[in-house]
């Protein structure tokens, strides 16, 4: 009897050639984010980076693991993957500044159903402009192959950052106090957070097409969805540098209230005040459509404030100044007053929402 070829990796769905093809596309993407203190290059077993002791009084490591949730499944219905990278390192390394921790490298995690070079070096673009923007090093990472578990055009991101910051400087809930001033630094749009809801009410419910042009947003809805995160942490340690800022609410999934809440201590409320800013044009949409009530609204999406500051009345001016410098619009949001009610409140109406 003749027995035809044997089972192969290749037959089994896994591509080896199309994964090494896609990490010599990347290499020089990881390249353009190095930091002196990287030591090796990609392609090893581990990534290695020299904390250089000398540099630190105590220093403090901070590590951070996120990922972009369902907005993927925008991107590969638009088939464009070169922004949910910037997505990826926003949501990482913003959690890391809150501490006022600076972001000194990450490692990425890309599991896809079969590997297409072109698309891996597409999404990893994205990771190491964001990883530019944020000044920390792309260290590395892993793309995982997964025939038979995915779809061969699907595929998911995570991402873990580590940084640094000297254990005297640590930001947080214990540095507030009564009178210090909520400054809002505005979002690029939804970020990356809410997307199922978003999905469900303008694709699902409103039958929007991606390609169709949105005259409220001057582009397609595909565009807008896609907007890329914007990453603070740069702006955040400039801030932090210039003012005595008590601690940062990096604001995601759970919104405004939610997140401001886990910096507020004990006997301390955060007064909001919605007059002070408009949400842009998609979170009205997205409630129009799908009539979500303002509730459920402010708990899912960022309504417009993607990172927020907690300064000292007297570095309010500063502060700002700060913002502006960098490009990053901010504004007083709101107070930090005495109260038994923990967390935070939002109060009064958005002037054209």
């Amino acid at each position: 009897m003749t027995r035809g070829p044997g089972a192969s990796y290749a037959e089994a769905g896994v591509d080896v050639a199309a994964g090494d093809r896609a990490v010599d596309l990347i290499k020089p993407l990881a390249a353009a984010t190095r930091r002196p203190e990287v030591r090796g290059g990609i392609g090893g077993f581990a990534g290695l980076f020299a904390l250089k002791t000398g540099k630190y009084t105590e220093p403090l490591l901070a590590a951070s693991t996120d990922g972009v949730g369902t907005k993927i499944a925008v991107a590969q219905a638009a088939d464009k993957h070169d922004t949910v990278g910037l997505d990826l390192v926003a949501m990482v390394v913003d959690d890391l500044v809150v501490c006022g921790a600076e972001p000194l490298f990450l490692q990425d995690y890309l599991a896809i159903g079969k590997v297409d070079p072109a698309k891996v070096e597409a999404i990893v673009s994205g990771i190491a402009e964001g990883c530019r923007i944020a000044g920390c090093a792309l260290l590395g990472g892993e793309t995982a192959e997964h025939p038979g578990v995915m779809e061969p055009h699907h595929y998911d991101l995570s991402a873990t950052g580590v940084g640094v910051v000297e254990a005297d400087r640590v930001l947080g809930p214990e540095r507030v106090r009564a009178g210090d001033q909520v400054i809002a630094m505005a979002a690029s749009g939804l970020h990356s957070n809410g997307y199922s809801l978003a999905r469900r009410v303008l694709l699902d419910i409103g039958r929007m097409s991606l390609d169709g042009h949105v005259e409220e947003f001057g582009h397609t809805l595909g565009e807008e969805l896609l907007v890329p995160t914007r990453i603070y942490a740069r702006d955040c340690l400039a801030l932090a540098a210039e003012t005595d800022v008590r601690t940062f609410a990096h604001i995601t999934g759970g919104g405004l209230t939610a997140n401001l809440a886990r910096v507020i201590p004990k006997g301390l409320h955060a007064d909001l005040d919605r007059t002070t800013w408009n949400p842009a044009p998609v979170f009205k949409l997205i409630a129009g459509r799908g009539r979500v009530e303002r509730a459920e609204m402010e708990a899912t999406f960022n309504m417009g404030v993607g990172m927020v500051a907690i300064v000292p009345p007297d570095d309010v001016d500063r502060a700002l100044a700060v913002l502006t410098a960098k490009h990053v619009p901010a504004w007083v949001l709101g107070e930090v007053v005495r109260g038994e009610i923990p967390g935070a409140t939002l109060y009064g109406d958005h002037p054209r929402f």
